[in-house]
């Protein structure tokens, strides 16, 4: 398929979110009907060979080793299950060692039965084509593929983060590290878009968008003030996703050798104290507003970014969510600002994680 592609000019990937799985190509419009033919011999006939099976698990758990050696990564996965007690968002996507494990290829391809039909699908078109003539390809290519409802396990979401939790894990290297995550609402929430201001003022504005193109700094935001430019950390940077049910909004901080984890925390407790007592200035509004604007201008600055926002949006509410996504920002008052604040980040509802490197870099020795 890759090289088929290839030799159009065009280039195939997929990737995995915990809320989806997507394939796409990005290739000459004339060439659109070798994809759709593409991906639905894929959705109907892929064969799981047993020996191709074990290859691929394998690969993954090679993957998830090398993780493994990433004190980040571990912290994350540990913050991860903290923040979520049986929703599925507590699974970090790429499996964990038990489950690869044990996986069967009957496993996989019972789910693959279940959910790679035409029903349980978006199919989703950007570019320069002739609307009557795709539709004709996919009703080609799609319309004889077997289709039912698929068994769906749909999981209770987790609207709140009901205790302050703390996680500790300590191992090799020279530096500590922080995360720090609070409950976000789910995307279709109305709430979610002053969340996005919440987080450009604190932290920078993330790039919603998973290809990630573009995207601008966040040396204007309070915590990247109050702990690089002084000089407590080393970095400070959040990551808030648009999400089917609720998520977290997540603090990443590397540590400086000469502060220790928890004064960094203690110092970051300040700024979000600060912040949940005092409205935001209007010139700090206008600043989070045109940072989360550009980082999402970035994230739909080129054909496949839109085919993509076709699918992502759709995912959790409606295509308007992503074409009215900037007025929706501009309708967020300082008021807004304030109570979202004041209903998410609160210190007894987050989940504190401190990796301490075994060598005691951080604390002088």
């Amino acid at each position: 398929m890759e090289t088929t592609l290839a030799r159009t000019g065009g280039y195939t990937n997929a990737f995995t979110s915990p809320d989806w799985t997507a394939y796409f190509q990005t290739l000459p419009s004339s060439a659109l009907e070798i994809a759709l033919l593409f991906e639905a011999d894929r959705m109907a006939n892929s064969l799981f060979d047993h020996l191709e099976v074990e290859t691929e698990r394998t690969v993954i758990l090679s993957e998830r080793e090398g993780n493994e050696n990433e004190p980040q990564f571990l912290l994350g996965e540990a913050v991860q299950q903290a923040a979520f007690k049986q929703h599925p968002y507590r699974n970090e996507v790429l499996g964990s060692t038990q489950d690869l494990l044990s996986l069967t290829r009957d496993d996989l391809y019972g789910h693959y039965r279940n959910y790679y039909q035409p029903s349980n699908a978006l199919l989703c078109l950007a570019g320069s084509f002739d609307i009557d003539e795709a539709l004709s390809l996919i009703n080609k290519h799609f319309e004889p593929i077997e289709n039912s409802e698929p068994v769906r396990s749909i999981p209770i979401p987790e609207n709140e983060i009901t205790s302050a939790q703390r996680v500790e894990l300590d191992g090799p290297g020279e530096t500590d590290y922080i995360q720090i995550a609070w409950r976000s609402p789910k995307a279709s929430d109305p709430d979610f878009f002053a969340y996005s201001l919440i987080e450009s003022i604190l932290s920078g504005p993330s790039t919603l968008n998973m290809f990630g193109s573009g995207g601008i700094g966040n040396r204007s935001s309070r915590l990247y003030r109050e702990l690089v430019e002084k000089q407590v950390a080393a970095s400070v940077y959040g990551s808030l996703s648009a999400s089917i049910d609720p998520g977290i909004y997540t603090l990443y901080i590397t540590c400086r050798g000469d502060h220790t984890p928890d004064e960094v925390i203690y110092r970051i407790d300040q700024v979000i104290d600060t912040f949940l007592n005092e409205t935001p200035s209007i010139e700090e509004m206008i600043i989070a507003l045109k940072q989360a604007r550009a980082n999402f201008a970035y994230g739909s600055d080129n054909i496949t970014n839109q085919a993509f926002w076709l699918g992502y949006a759709q995912s959790f509410a409606d295509y308007s969510w992503f074409t009215d996504y900037v007025n929706r920002l501009e309708n967020v008052s300082r008021e807004d600002i304030i109570r979202v604040a004041r209903q998410y980040l609160d210190p007894a509802h987050r989940v504190t994680g401190i990796y301490r490197n075994r060598n005691g870099a951080a604390n002088g020795s």
